[in-house]
């Protein structure tokens, strides 16, 4: 019988051991910027300067949160979105991450956006070990977890989409001559090397190239020196001010080239008005979300909803501008990751979970177009379909293409 007490003694102690362990495993964990009530939410965007026209982007993600705060927020806690203006200018971006990261205690910085902003704060984040999460820019160096574990994208990267437009001229246009308006920073240099990388062989059909800066006032003279190439086919890879300019003076030049223009620059509201809806016929381009402007989605239920929402939450913005889908999207990512978080709202538990993504969709994206992240894979979508400018909306050809970029890191 003694032995029997022991036995009974000893197994009395460990479920008292296991009780006590319970409430353990499931304690909440928090870094700065989360709590009970509140996730603390950083972004840095260009609301004024010459990439102004992507700050409604910053604009259509706080009107997001403030319809998830309205639903009870993300597990109960409230979303406090702080958004700062850099200028598109890298020293601004700079100061403001150390505002948000400093001084405001933010869990982590959400869609900064442009290649040289992130950048220039991406050394400052990692040394920080704070999560710069879901970049707004395709430039391959924002996935990169080998070197830069707290820096993720989420947009198809400048590489791929470059492929994707190789893929098709190699098929369509063998043997075309090209001409490359690039802009003069790490966004230009991934598009331009995705196009080269992407003809292969057929390299030499580029037959001259023009950069510029972003804050040039005009572009006029590297359009009329493409023009006078002799170039049958024309890449602008430019912000949706360059990208404007471009379209215009291609069109007054009575240019006509087989036309391709960049993902980040397709807004009918903010790009081919300003140029002439004229001069932007026949435009080829690529998507992965649906665009407001295209009949084919007038009454598909995401987009129905997403036009509920700006009424409701964003009033003043443009329902023609795609970068309003983009910025929705995005924002329904992030919420994704810090729903999967939990009660463990610490920094390494959110990039865990960034990478944790498994065939997320979101309705505004294109049908087939699926995001899937893991520890060594930070580049979420890599898929995308071809489009053409009608003269009022962007239609849809061909199938969803995938760029097979290979996880290649600009130079």
């Amino acid at each position: 019988m003694p032995g029997r007490r022991k036995n009974l003694a000893a197994l009395a102690m460990l479920v008292a051991g296991a009780l006590v362990a319970t409430p353990g495993l499931a304690q909440k964990k928090y870094d700065p910027g989360a709590s009970d009530t509140e996730i603390k939410i950083g972004n840095i965007m260009p609301y004024s300067g010459p990439a102004s026209s992507y700050g409604v982007i910053g604009k259509t993600e706080a009107a997001y949160f403030k319809m998830i705060n309205d639903q009870g927020g993300i597990n109960g806690r409230r979303i406090n979105f702080i958004s700062y203006d850099d200028a598109y200018t890298p020293p601004k971006a700079i100061e403001q991450a150390r505002k948000l990261v400093e001084s405001d205690e933010v869990l982590l910085i959400f869609q900064a956006l442009g290649t040289p902003s992130n950048s220039a704060i991406m050394k400052y984040m990692n040394a920080k070990k704070v999560p710069q999460l879901f970049v707004a820019s395709g430039g391959t160096k924002f996935g990169d977890p080998k070197n830069f574990p707290w820096t993720m994208g989420f947009q198809p990267n400048y590489q791929s989409e470059g492929r994707i437009y190789a893929k098709y001229i190699r098929d369509k246009f063998p043997n075309g001559k090209i001409a490359v308006f690039w802009q003069n920073d790490d966004a230009g240099k991934d598009q331009f090397k995705g196009l080269k990388d992407g003809l292969g062989d057929k390299v030499g059909m580029i037959i001259a190239d023009k950069s510029y800066e972003v804050s040039d006032p005009s572009i006029d003279s590297q359009i009329v020196a493409l023009h006078d190439s002799g170039a049958d086919i024309f890449f602008s890879w430019a912000a949706p001010k360059g990208s404007a300019q471009a379209i215009r003076k291609v069109g007054e030049l009575g240019w006509k080239p087989k036309f391709f223009l960049a993902n980040t620059a397709t807004s009918v509201a903010s790009v081919l008005k300003p140029a002439g809806l004229d001069y932007a016929k026949d435009i080829i381009s690529t998507a992965y979300l649906k665009d407001p402007t295209d009949p084919t989605w007038d009454k598909d239920p995401a987009v129905i909803k997403w036009r509920e929402f700006m009424d409701k939450y964003y009033p003043d913005g443009d329902k023609a501008n795609a970068n309003n889908i983009y910025g929705y999207v995005q924002a329904e990512a992030v919420a994704q990751v810090l729903k999967q978080c939990g009660d463990n709202l610490t920094r390494e538990n959110v990039m865990k979970q960034a990478a944790n993504l498994r065939d997320f969709h979101t309705d505004l994206m294109l049908p087939g177009i699926t995001v899937n992240t893991s520890p060594d894979d930070y580049f979420p979508i890599e898929q995308m379909q071809l489009m053409r400018f009608n003269g009022q909306a962007w239609e849809l050809f061909g199938d969803v293409i995938t760029g097979e970029v290979g996880h290649e890191r600009s130079q």
